[in-house]
């Protein structure tokens, strides 16, 4: 049955549905009589990308409220399915189909929406794939792999019309929110000035070398856009971040993106007109990291404010007092935000608003998740169903993932940066302008608009 039969089909059924509750379903428990016929938007889901991110989505496919039917976990890694599926169980009384392809989870015409969690070089591709077969999406951050893609996501979210939403759930945190609208309501004076950063304690990382692929990996599947190249252990286990530029962004995509995205957020900008970093290796430097591992990238913007980012993935000292956040430093006061709340200052440092969150989303664990994510799918899910406005629509998310994106172009290329502030786009280095897009495995280029 199509997914517009299907849905004419509940539609027209549901008086009948009113009625066979209340003399109920023979042969069916409720759970399982509920998730056949169910509320008229319920939506099928699928999960492709069953790693560290999973545990961020038990909770808002579980909850009743989400009104969600999980129909696939899919993964390019057998044992990953096999290991989601267990998980989900604890969560849910049903179990959902196990696909390795996405491309035949997408061609199910009954399913609604994938959250796609996959590594970071197929956000973008398995976002625009999905628009095309018409399914909404919720892409993990970055949303894409180079400033190209970003251009591309919100350019088919237009075409097709569909709820796109990227995992950049701080946005979704109710403290966040309100200090926010606090700060653009003058709370601070006049903002001009934020800095956002991050410090973790990641250790050594195996040196690649020349292997099989694991049982029961599609290589092939994983690489996907990105052009062929043999396998090296441990490549497909996360080290994917740091092995090159093949499949992951660096640590700026990796998290810089959430940071970047709440300093854009308070000093309501888009474009910088100048990019400059500082960044290198400094730690393990006979290991297999091949990216840098600490930034200090610098975004100028044509109204005059500043945007600074210091990340430093393997040195744990927090030089802010915490281990991520963005300070805000206005006119006539500071505002200091992470995930744990809020604390604002007048202009002499003095606390006048304590605002701590009872939240548990993570913070620099891996995987994460926790309620801000909930509430950020669950949003989303909302959202498809036109009862909710997107806390942040996708491009939010492609803005903020840019600004990672030009950091990693400017040390890449070892370049400042001369932006143009309408779009972001390069105008200074024809070396910089090449890092614009990437080279994709034939028959993978992005569709053209």
């Amino acid at each position: 049955m199509s997914k517009q039969n299907r849905r004419e089909f509940i539609k027209k059924s549901s008086a009948a549905t009113l009625g066979l509750s209340a003399l109920g379903a023979v042969g069916f428990s409720a759970k399982s009589y509920g998730r056949i016929l169910g509320a008229n938007d319920r939506l099928n889901v699928a999960i492709a990308g069953l790693g560290r991110r999973l545990g961020a989505y038990y909770q808002p496919i579980a909850a009743e409220s989400s009104n969600v039917n999980l129909l696939y976990l899919c993964d390019v890694m057998d044992s990953q399915m096999t290991k989601a599926a267990a998980n989900f169980s604890k969560h849910i009384s049903y179990q959902p189909k196990l696909e390795g392809d996405i491309m035949k989870v997408l061609e199910d015409s009954d399913l609604d929406v994938l959250i796609n969690a996959t590594p970071d070089h197929w956000h973008a591709p398995g976002t625009w794939l999905a628009l095309e077969r018409g399914k909404h999406v919720y892409v993990e951050k970055p949303c894409s792999h180079n400033p190209k893609e970003g251009e591309l996501l919100i350019a088919f979210q237009k075409k097709y019309d569909k709820v796109v939403q990227m995992g950049n759930q701080q946005r979704s945190s109710p403290e966040s929110r309100e200090i926010i609208s606090a700060i653009h309501n003058g709370a601070i004076g006049k903002p001009y000035k934020a800095l956002a950063f991050y410090s973790n304690q990641r250790g050594r990382v195996i040196n690649p070398t020349p292997a099989a692929p694991p049982s029961g990996l599609n290589w092939d599947l994983f690489q996907g856009p990105a052009p062929r190249k043999a396998y090296q252990h441990d490549t497909w286990d996360y080290n994917w971040h740091w092995y090159g530029w093949d499949y992951g962004t660096a640590e700026t995509g990796n998290n810089a993106t959430h940071e970047l995205d709440v300093a854009r957020w308070a000093l309501q900008v888009d474009y910088p007109s100048h990019v400059n970093v500082d960044a290198g290796k400094y730690h393990f430097v006979d290991d297999g990291w091949t990216m840098y591992d600490t930034m200090e990238a610098q975004f100028k913007f044509a109204n005059g404010s500043t945007i600074v980012w210091d990340g430093k993935s393997r040195n744990g000292y927090n030089t802010y007092g915490a281990d991520r956040g963005t300070i805000i430093y206005g006119s006539e006061g500071s505002v200091f935000v992470n995930r744990g709340g809020y604390k604002q200052f007048d202009r002499s440092g003095k606390l006048v608003k304590d605002s701590s969150s009872a939240s548990n989303e993570a913070g620099t664990a891996l995987g994460g998740g926790g309620d801000m994510s909930t509430t950020h799918v669950q949003n989303f899910f909302n959202a498809v169903r036109g009862k909710e406005k997107q806390n942040s629509n996708i491009e939010e998310g492609a803005v903020s993932t840019l600004l990672c994106h030009l950091a990693n172009i400017s040390y890449r290329s070892q370049e400042q940066l001369i932006c143009d502030p309408s779009n972001g786009h390069i105008t200074n280095s024809k070396k910089a302008q090449a890092l614009w897009s990437r080279e994709y495995e034939k028959g993978w280029e992005p569709p053209k608009m």
